[in-house]
C-alpha cells in the first residue's frame, strides 16, 4: 500500500510508516544497511517525500527514536523513590536491550562516536530527554520529602551510568540481582 502526503503537510500514516521501517530495516541490516531507498520502498512512499520531510537517514532514526522513547518510556510514579526506581530501572534496560528502539539508540551512539554534528544532535534529541526522564523519579522523591541533601545529578549517574555502560560498552546483561544493588546502594 502507498502512503501519499497531503498538501498541508505530512500524513501521520506515511510518517509512521517511514520511521517503523527506518526502525526495522536498522535492526535487519545495521547502520550502514540503512538507505533511503531501502525505507522508501519499505514505507511505500516516494524517496522524494522522504527527502522533503528528513534531510538523512539520521534524521529518520532521531525521530523514531525520539516517538518511540516519549510513547515507551514513562517513568512510574508508585509513591516511593524504590518502588518507582524497582519498576523504571528494568524498564530502561529492556528498552535499551531488548528492543528495536534500543538498537536505534546503540546505532546512534555509534555514529556520533565519528560524526561531530550527530553526536551534538544524539545529546540533544536523545541523551538529554532520557536524562530528563531519569532525573524526574529522583525529582519526585525530593519534592515528598524521601531524602535531604542529594545531588540529584550524580545520583542519576550512579544509577543509570552502569546500565549505558553495560549497553553500550561491555554488553553484560542487566539482570534484576545488578538493577537490585543500584537500588539498594542510592537508597542506603
Amino acid at each position: 500500500m502507498r502512503h501519499h502526503g497531503n498538501r498541508h503537510g505530512r500524513s501521520e500514516q506515511a510518517r509512521q510508516a517511514v520511521l517503523e521501517a527506518a526502525d526495522d530495516i536498522l535492526v535487519e541490516r545495521g547502520f550502514a544497511g540503512v538507505t533511503v531507498e531501502g525505507i522508501a520502498a519499505r514505507a511505500g512512499v516516494a524517496k522524494q517525500t522522504i527527502y522533503r520531510w528528513w534531510p538523512s537517514k539520521v534524521d529518520i532514526l532521531l525521530d523514531a527514536f525520539v516517538d518511540d522513547m516519549n510513547e515507551e518510556l514513562t517513568p512510574p510514579d508508585l509513591g516511593s523513590l524504590a518502588d518507582d526506581l524497582a519498576a523504571y530501572l528494568p524498564m530502561l534496560a529492556t528498552f535499551l536491550t531488548e528492543t528495536d528502539e534500543g538498537a536505534v539508540f546503540r546505532a546512534l551512539a555509534g555514529q556520533a562516536q565519528h560524526d561531530p554534528a550527530v553526536a551534538a544532535r544524539f545529546r540533544d534529541e536523545c541523551v538529554l530527554p532520557l536524562r530528563a526522564r531519569d532525573r524526574l523519579i529522583l525529582q519526585r522523591a525530593a519534592e515528598r520529602g524521601e531524602f535531604a541533601d542529594l545531588d540529584v545529578e550524580a545520583a542519576v549517574d550512579q544509577l543509570v551510568g552502569p546500565l549505558y555502560y553495560r549497553v553500550l560498552v561491555t554488553g553484560e546483561p542487566i539482570t534484576r540481582e545488578f538493577i537490585d544493588g543500584l537500588v539498594r546502594a542510592l537508597v542506603a
